[in-house]
């Protein structure tokens, strides 16, 4: 008999039936319908995301983890395994679900008028209308505080002049919530991609996430009205707010990708003959499986603490730091020690390592750097910041 790497511990006895049914049917959806064509997806940098919105919304996987407005009000462990089970196909693949839920139709949700809520959040949970997130900046990532975006008022519009850079899904979004600074702070806009000024080229020549649609958003005298403003959010606690809705997906879709590599891995080892024998019967070899299948479960046996305690309302944007800084470093490592049992065979797209490896490299630094997760763990330990 043998296990699987999440066999190990039996972690399927610490997730409810709703919640294994949901991560099941995402897991059916991905190996059957978008797996044959990811690496095609890959490989060309060509997505079809408002084919695969539209379908995500179908499932109900689109602001899932919200209430009201159509949207499904699952758990949030619910959300995170369905992340896990997106990016066991493709990081592109999460980041269309994260982004659209858990940054644009969050921020929303959260920080929304009641007449934002009812125009964009319904067609937003079936995949009708496509949001993504303006904050970061061409110099101003890490520090989204020094963004150079302005809103400034005239009469009763606001007129928005600026650039936002390494956006999902810009080009194919109809609306996009942009943070910008004003006299009174930063605000956010809720921005329809078809106002006059709004333009959103999309950025060619990645090595990493070529399954997803990444933009620059520029914005040139984009006229707005007094109620394009999201009334809930001033200062940058309204988009910090978003980014750990998040890196808690990130938590979980990471160790998807790690996952993925592992199996595919074990399998090519078990059939893969080296010197008269099967490449897994060497110690060197089942002592890298083993090594990397712990830090797997150990990654998952994080992400499922972090999940109960988000359910319980009890999780602190810390904790999810020490997820997010985890997670996507160890299945970065995953990735890449896979790659070389693999050989020469891993560099190619019959195997999804590379691809995986390099998406990872991505993972790792958006939604706050694993420097940046440190140094937030780091303030927590100590009271002190270290940011500036």
């Amino acid at each position: 008999m043998t296990l699987s790497p999440t066999q190990l511990l039996d972690l399927d006895t610490l997730v409810g039936d709703e919640d294994r049914a949901i991560r099941d049917t995402v897991r059916k959806v991905v190996d059957e319908r978008l797996r044959p064509d990811i690496a095609g997806w890959f490989e060309s940098g060509e997505t079809p995301v408002r084919e695969l919105a539209r379908e995500f919304g179908e499932l109900g996987l689109l602001g899932m983890h919200l209430t009201g407005y159509g949207c499904a009000g699952t758990s949030a462990t619910a959300y995170g395994l369905a992340c896990l089970e997106l990016e066991a196909g493709d990081s592109g693949l999460r980041s269309i679900v994260s982004v659209q839920g858990s940054l644009a139709m969050f921020a929303i949700w959260k920080h929304g008028s009641d007449a934002q809520k009812e125009e964009w959040l319904p067609r937003m949970a079936t995949g009708e209308a496509i949001g993504c997130f303006g904050l970061t900046e061409p110099d101003f990532g890490s520090d989204p505080g020094g963004m150079r975006t302005k809103a400034v008022r005239d009469g009763t519009d606001w007129v928005l002049t600026g650039s936002k850079m390494w956006i999902t899904n810009g080009s194919v979004a109809d609306v996009a919530v942009v943070w910008a600074r004003t006299d009174s702070g930063i605000r956010g806009f809720v921005v329809p991609t078809d106002t006059p000024g709004f333009s959103a080229p999309t950025i060619k020549q990645k090595l990493s996430l070529r399954a997803s649609v990444t933009s620059e958003l520029v914005l040139d005298d984009v006229r707005l009205p007094a109620e394009a403003v999201l009334p809930e959010a001033q200062g940058l606690s309204g988009p910090l707010s978003c980014l750990t809705e998040a890196r808690f997906g990130i938590v979980f879709g990471a160790l998807g990708a790690a996952r993925d590599c592992l199996e595919t891995t074990i399998a090519y080892a078990r059939e893969r003959d080296i010197f008269g024998r099967s490449l897994a019967s060497y110690q060197l070899t089942q002592a890298k499986l083993a090594d990397m299948s712990v830090e797997l479960s150990k990654g998952l046996l994080l992400a499922l603490h972090l999940g109960r305690l988000k359910d319980g309302g009890a999780l602190r944007p810390e904790a999810i730091s020490v997820g997010k800084l985890n997670n996507t470093r160890e299945a970065l490592r995953i990735a890449r020690e896979c790659r070389t049992l693999l050989g020469a065979n891993g560099i190619t797209l019959e195997y999804p390592l590379m691809r995986h490896a390099n998406n990872l490299e991505s993972v790792l630094t958006y939604e706050g750097t694993a420097e940046v997760h440190q140094l937030v763990i780091g303030q927590a330990l100590t009271g002190e910041s270290a940011f500036r």
